[in-house]
């Protein structure tokens, strides 16, 4: 009995053991491959639910007719909302509004704050952090608070800015300084946070590199020319792209609080356009028509500035 037993139990380990050791190399292979994946999972499911999901409704949304009452049935009009939007004069208008709108920010986030961090490189000291502190105060500001101030100092006759000019014009409300006020109010809350940016890009060049121009002969004016501005390309493009694709955002809450899409829609740009057709027409599907059109639209932009910045900038590997 007990030399027929021990020849039965010895198959049992030399069998077992080689199957056990691949599932652990095979569940080691899996848990170090979906690593990366795990740690963004959280990210993306935030991603899909706040972004894509709600991109997906608005395509949706787009292909009905619905006055946004519970009450109203949402009838499906295929393309029509697409077709009567770009039928609109106002779409047009609120469009090229948006441009000019971009065009007036880019010198406030992009020249002037090269031009103020490349002349604070010359102070030094606690007077340093104190430039700095005064330079990006205005960008901490809400923007319902800067609205509410410059109206104030823009009031006819009692404000401010009126009264230190002597014009006795009404800022805000008339059409042909109204876009400009707005865009000037965006370009001064914009302005300290454009030159911490081109701080940051600064403090990334090696001093080495002026150092060795300075011994070579280099002026000043050549350092900045060949080395300063190439090397600081990559930050200037980032601050184009971010002007481009955020100002149109960052203009609404000013727009709302100090003239509302007026006068004459002379401060509507698309994205107070299509909040209009939303909430002051309640015309839903015409509204995420023109958000699909604009989501579109920016995204082209965004990927032309992202080519141009790949071809221009200089990175310095």
């Amino acid at each position: 009995m007990f030399v027929l037993d021990a020849p039965q139990a010895a198959p049992l380990v030399t069998v077992t053991a080689p199957a056990a050791r691949p599932r652990r190399i095979l569940a080691r292979r899996v848990l170090r491959i979906a690593s990366p994946y795990l740690y963004l999972a959280p990210a993306l499911f935030l991603v899909v639910v706040w972004t894509y999901r709600p991109l997906l409704q608005a395509v949706e949304l787009s292909t009905y007719s619905w006055n946004l009452l519970p009450s109203s049935p949402m009838k499906p009009v295929g393309t029509a909302n697409y077709t009567r939007l770009l039928e609109l004069p106002s779409f047009w208008a609120s469009l090229r509004r948006t441009g000019e709108m971009i065009a007036g920010l880019l010198p406030f986030t992009v020249a002037l704050p090269l031009v103020i961090a490349l002349a604070s490189q010359r102070v030094r000291g606690r007077a340093q952090t104190l430039y700095h502190a005064f330079i990006f105060a205005p960008f901490l500001v809400a923007p319902v608070a800067a609205a509410a101030v410059w109206r104030w100092l823009l009031h006819p006759g009692s404000g401010f800015v009126d009264q230190l000019l002597g014009s006795k014009r009404n800022w805000v409300y008339d059409v042909s300084t109204a876009h400009g006020v707005i865009i000037a109010i965006t370009g001064w809350q914009l302005l300290g946070f454009a030159v911490l940016v081109v701080w940051a890009g600064l403090a990334g060049i090696s001093g080495d590199y002026n150092e060795a121009a300075q011994v070579d002969g280099a002026s000043p004016g050549q350092i900045l020319r060949w080395i300063t501005l190439p090397m600081l390309s990559p930050t200037l493009m980032f601050l184009v792209l971010t002007t481009v694709l955020l100002s149109p955002t960052l203009t609404f809450p000013l727009i709302d609080t100090m003239t509302q899409g007026g006068p004459a829609q002379a401060t509507t740009n698309i994205y107070y356009l299509l909040w209009d057709y939303a909430f002051h027409s309640f015309d839903a599907g015409l509204s995420a028509a023109a958000g699909v059109l604009l989501f579109l639209g920016f995204g082209v932009v965004a990927g032309i500035l992202v080519w141009i910045s790949e071809k221009v900038a200089f990175n310095d590997d």
